[in-house]
C-alpha cells in the first residue's frame, strides 16, 4: 500500500491510496484458500477444489468484500499513521476503474478526505477563578416543605347537600364546554374531581364553583389563555354547563409524628432531617448549575482554535430541528430566518468547542467512566419504555455508538467536577431566589 498526502489546508486532509493489484491477489488466495475446506464443489471432493477454480466461481465476489475491507481499513491507517485523528469518518473516491479492480486486472486507487480534530494546548485549568453561590437551608423553607407533605396527606370527608362549597374543598363534577356554542374536543368530563383553589383548570373557572352545592347545575364562563397549550383554544371565551355531583371538605392534618409514619418515617425529628437534606442536595444542584456554566464561559473565552466544519454543521443542525420544532419567543420572532441561523450557528460552535476543550482535558487527567455509572445510564433509558426494557438493553449491548452517545454526557459532567475541583472557587452567599435562577437564561449554549 501506498500513501501520499494530496492536501492539507486547515484542519482539511487529503490522502492518495494506492493497493498494487498484486497485494489484492495475494489476499484474494488467502481468502480462497481458507474456503477451501468449507465449500463442496461438483466433481471434487470436499476440500481438494483448486484455488484457480474457486477464483473463476467465487473471485469477484470475493475480492469485492475485500475491496471494502481494504478501503476501510487503509482510510482509517492513512490518518492514524501520521497521528492524525478524523474529526469524521473519512470519505473515499474511487479513481480506479472498480470493474477493473474487483476482475484483478487493475491496481485499486482512491482519494480519501477527511477533517482532522484540532491540536490545542488547553488552558490551565487550576488557575481558573470561579465563585459558588451558596445559600442556607432557612427554617421558613423547611415549613413550606412540610406544609406541603401535609397537604399531600389531606383527606376529605362529604358536606351535606345543604352546604356550600368553600375555597379548599373538593368538588366532584360533570363537565361540557362550548365555544360558540358548539362542544370541542377535550372540553367534557364526568366525575372529575378539582379542589378549589388549587388553580388546576382554566383560570377562573375554580371561582365560580365556590357556594355551589351538591346537585347545582352552574354555568362557568372563562378564556382560555393566551398562551394556553392548545393553539385552537388559546384565547377563546367557553361556557361549561357543570353539574356539581359531590362536595367534600377537607380534614386537618396535624404536623406531627403521626404524619412521619403516614410517609414510612420514624418521627418527625426523622422527617425533617430528610427535608433539609433534600432541600440541602437541590441547593447544591443548583449551585453547581451557576459553577458549570460560569466555568464554560470562561473555557470558552480562554480557547480560539480551528473548528471541524462536519461538527459544527452536524451540531448547528440537531440545534436547527429543535427550534423549528419549538415555539420562538417574542424576541427571536421578530428576526430573520439568517439572523436565527447565524445565532444558533455561533451555539453551534462554542458547543463544539467546549466539547473539545472537555474531551482533551478528561483526555490528559484520564478521566474514566466507571461502567457501573454507564449500567445504570442504561437502565434509567430502559424504564422510560415501560414492558421493553429487556429490549432497550439489548440494543444498547449491541451498538457501541448507541453506548458512546450515553458515556458522553456522564464523561463531560466528570471532567466539570475534576476542573471543578482543582479550579480556585471561592464561595458567596446569595439569596434562595439568587441561587434559583436558571444559570443559562434563555440561551442554550451549554
Amino acid at each position: 500500500m501506498e500513501v501520499t498526502e494530496k492536501s492539507a489546508e486547515g484542519l482539511d486532509r487529503r490522502f492518495l491510496v494506492k493497493v498494487p493489484a498484486s497485494e489484492l491477489d495475494e489476499k484474494l488466495v488467502e481468502r480462497l484458500k481458507d474456503m477451501k475446506g468449507q465449500v463442496h464443489l461438483k466433481g471434487f471432493r470436499k476440500g481438494k477444489a483448486p484455488v484457480s477454480f474457486l477464483k473463476k466461481m467465487y473471485g469477484k465476489g470475493v475480492m469485492g468484500e475485500i475491496v471494502q475491507e481494504i478501503v476501510a481499513e487503509t482510510s482509517q491507517k492513512a490518518f492514524t499513521d501520521r497521528d492524525l485523528h478524523p474529526a469524521t469518518s473519512p470519505h473515499p473516491h474511487f479513481l480506479s476503474d472498480m470493474d477493473e479492480v474487483i476482475a484483478g486486472k487493475a491496481d485499486l486507487e482512491y482519494d480519501v478526505h477527511a477533517e482532522i480534530l484540532p491540536s490545542f494546548e488547553p488552558a490551565d485549568t487550576s488557575e481558573l477563578e470561579l465563585t459558588r453561590p451558596v445559600a442556607e437551608v432557612t427554617d421558613e423553607e423547611q415549613g413550606d416543605a412540610l406544609q406541603l407533605i401535609a397537604d399531600q396527606q389531606i383527606t376529605y370527608t362529604p358536606r351535606k347537600e345543604t352546604q356550600k362549597s368553600k375555597d379548599g374543598d373538593k368538588a366532584t363534577i360533570d363537565y361540557v364546554g362550548r365555544i360558540d356554542g358548539e362542544e370541542f374536543a377535550g372540553g367534557k368530563g364526568e366525575g372529575v374531581d378539582i379542589v378549589l383553589g388549587s388553580n388546576s383548570f382554566i383560570p377562573g373557572f375554580e371561582k365560580q364553583l365556590i357556594g355551589a352545592k351538591a346537585g347545582d347545575d352552574v354555568e362557568v364562563k372563562v378564556t382560555f389563555p393566551e398562551d394556553y397549550n392548545a393553539n385552537d383554544l388559546a384565547g377563546k371565551e367557553a361556557a361549561f354547563d357543570v353539574k356539581v355531583v359531590a362536595i367534600a371538605q377537607p380534614e386537618k392534618v396535624e404536623i406531627d409524628d403521626e404524619l412521619a409514619k403516614k410517609v414510612g418515617l420514624e418521627d418527625m425529628a426523622d422527617l425533617k432531617a430528610r427535608i433539609k437534606e433534600r432541600l440541602e442536595n437541590e441547593n447544591a444542584q443548583h449551585s453547581r448549575a451557576h459553577v458549570k456554566r460560569a466555568l464554560l464561559d470562561k473555557l470558552d473565552e480562554a480557547h480560539d482554535f480551528d473548528l471541524p466544519n462536519g461538527m459544527v454543521d452536524a451540531e448547528f443542525d440537531q440545534i436547527w430541528q429543535q427550534v423549528q420544532a419549538a415555539e420562538l419567543d417574542e424576541e427571536d420572532k421578530e428576526k430573520s430566518e439568517d439572523e436565527l441561523k447565524k445565532e444558533y450557528r455561533t451555539i453551534a460552535e462554542r458547543r463544539v468547542r467546549l466539547g473539545l476543550v472537555l474531551a482533551e482535558v478528561g483526555k490528559r487527567a484520564e478521566i474514566q467512566v466507571p461502567q457501573e455509572d454507564l449500567q445504570r445510564e442504561m437502565i434509567n433509558m430502559a424504564r422510560a419504555y415501560p414492558g421493553q426494557e429487556k429490549e432497550v438493553i439489548e440494543f444498547y449491548q449491541k451498538n457501541p455508538a448507541a453506548v458512546q452517545q450515553l458515556r458522553a454526557p456522564l464523561f463531560e459532567e466528570r471532567v466539570v467536577d475534576h476542573i471543578i475541583d482543582n479550579a480556585k472557587v471561592e464561595e458567596k452567599k446569595v439569596s434562595k431566589e439568587e441561587l434559583m435562577e436558571d444559570p443559562d437564561g434563555d440561551d442554550p449554549v451549554v
